[in-house]
């Protein structure tokens, strides 16, 4: 069950950074058919991948096209904070 939420995390984590790159790259998102069943894959984590599949496999509905978008190279996350403050409470 550990190793399922650490996949669930994973995938969200993905999926906020494909929203970022469609809304970067609206083209992208165009060759995606309505009403599909977008799955995010890791190039080479075939763990995650596996599971990614049996998961979408498991929730897709009759009219659903399942497709997958494989990252093949995610940067480090990084702060978008430029400056902070620090103050201690009394």
């Amino acid at each position: 069950m550990k190793e399922n939420s650490r996949f669930v995390e994973r995938n969200l984590q993905l999926v906020k950074e494909f929203d970022r790159y469609v809304l970067e790259h609206p083209d992208f998102a165009e060759k995606i058919p309505d009403n599909a069943l977008v799955v995010m894959n890791i190039e080479g984590d075939e763990e995650f991948n596996h599971w990614a599949k049996k998961t979408a496999q498991g929730v897709a509905e009759a009219d659903n096209q399942i497709v997958y978008v494989n990252i093949i190279d995610l940067k480090p996350v990084r702060s978008r904070i430029a400056k902070l403050d620090l103050r201690m409470a009394a």
